[in-house]
């Protein structure tokens, strides 16, 4: 196995730890991303698939697919999810942990999209 191989599969398990975060424990995930619950199932049933088991699948569909097509659009996963942190940096207002998952989100999303598409 080569180091883009190992590089893809670990952060395909990263992504299917996260998304497995948000699926199976949404009420933890919603503390750490300042949600609250305000009665109605429907805010954990959002987190439970659009941060959660959304995530998961992705990750897993790259695993199974295995090509670097499915990497990239892995990739280009997190990268939505960082064009959206991104706006809300800019529209909502900043916090330290906003710019953390920002972060995260770029850096995931470049190195599976560019390592893929041959950017590095």
């Amino acid at each position: 196995m080569d180091i883009l191989a190992i590089i893809d599969f670990i952060l395909a398990l990263v992504t299917i730890g996260f998304g497995a975060a948000g699926w199976l424990a949404p009420g933890w995930t919603m503390e750490k991303v300042g949600l609250e619950d305000t009665g109605s199932t429907m805010g954990l049933s959002e987190v439970r698939a659009a941060s959660g088991a959304l995530f998961v699948v992705a990750g897993i569909a790259a695993i199974w697919i295995g090509t670097p097509t499915a990497y990239a659009m892995l990739g280009f996963v997190w990268l939505g999810g960082a064009l959206g942190r991104g706006t809300s940096l800019v529209v909502d207002g900043t916090s330290t942990r906003k710019w953390g998952f920002f972060t995260t989100e770029i850096a995931v999303g470049l190195a599976l999209v560019g390592l893929n598409l041959g950017w590095g």
